[in-house]
């Protein structure tokens, strides 16, 4: 299991916005998420790294909720932008070499701005063909939910001509795409599925929502979780599990683990952020552009956690 700390011992220099987090935002990528004006200068503070965690997750909350309308509604499919063909082939319906199509599943009562930064990483990264999913917060059944994923990947791979893509899940977006994966015969057109945040075990969070019947299927003790946990023999996905010990949606924050005998499953901790911040720090984005690009293998050795590893 990978450990990728984000925050340095001190949180220093802040006067200037220089060094704000080692390997961590950049001053644009600070300015363009709490949308702060080019010439403000903040006071020096040195706080606890919980303290340094929750005032990140309030800004990014602040600028999500500047982009938040305009997400409300569907995208537009387009034509993907594929990188021209390696063999020179002119043929009709030939699929040109490039990463396979990213659908992104954004939480609830979320919508698609949320991964706007996410987005632009990954097209600067060389994908070009980058799909977000919107679902309703009328929506009441994580099942109901998959099957709306499942149609959508299909109607994907018949455009572009990929026999599969690849998924990133925000919270309750990875569980509706392991559902999928799992349940509905997904394993067949997701390669790579990548969850953030997302209570694989249930939360007990929940239970302060529960009037939703969506929010009631991510309580420990439901049906849902309960099937997911069930034999999945043969499974051809790959997971990637992102979590975090200051994730506070999630309690214990360990369910944000996926562990199951029958999965492909890497699990990264990762350390000093919230649950937001999963979103938009670089490092994060860095890890899932990894997991993209990383070969699917059937080898029994994938079964096990990658050891510990610091970055300082």
């Amino acid at each position: 299991m990978q450990v990728l700390p984000f925050f340095p011992r001190a949180l220093t220099g802040l006067g200037d916005l220089g060094p704000l987090l080692t390997r961590g935002l950049s001053v644009d990528q600070l300015r363009e998420i709490c949308d702060l004006p080019r010439d403000l200068r903040l006071p020096s503070v040195s706080l606890p790294v919980p303290l340094r965690a929750t005032a990140f997750e309030l800004a990014i909350l602040a600028g999500h909720l500047l982009l938040y309308p305009s997400g409300l509604t569907a995208e537009h499919a387009a034509p993907p932008k594929a990188p021209a063909a390696r063999n020179g082939s002119d043929e009709p319906g030939a699929v040109a070499p490039g990463p396979r199509p990213v659908v992104m599943l954004h939480g609830f009562v979320d919508n698609r701005s949320v991964f706007v930064l996410l987005r632009r990483f990954l097209a600067r990264h060389g994908w070009g063909h980058l799909e977000c999913l919107n679902y309703s917060p009328l929506t009441c059944d994580i099942r109901a939910a998959a099957e709306l994923l499942g149609r959508h990947v299909e109607e994907i791979t018949a455009r572009t001509g990929r026999e599969d893509v690849d998924i990133v899940g925000h919270s309750l977006g990875g569980l509706i795409a392991r559902y999928y994966v799992q349940r509905l015969g997904g394993d067949r057109r997701v390669r790579t599925l990548v969850t953030l945040g997302t209570p694989h075990s249930g939360t007990t969070v929940a239970a302060l929502a529960s009037a939703h019947p969506i929010v009631r299927q991510m309580r420990p003790d439901s049906p849902v979780i309960a099937d997911l946990g069930g034999p999945t023999p043969g499974c051809r996905t790959r997971f990637v599990s992102v979590w975090s010990e200051l994730d506070h949606l999630m309690a214990p924050v360990e369910t944000a683990r996926l562990d199951h005998p029958d999965l492909l499953v890497e699990n990264v901790r990762v350390s000093g952020i919230g649950h937001l911040a999963l979103l938009v720090h670089p490092a994060v984005a860095a890890r899932i552009r990894e997991a993209l690009q990383g070969p699917a293998t059937d080898d029994e050795s994938a079964h096990r956690f990658t050891p510990k590893a610091h970055f300082r």
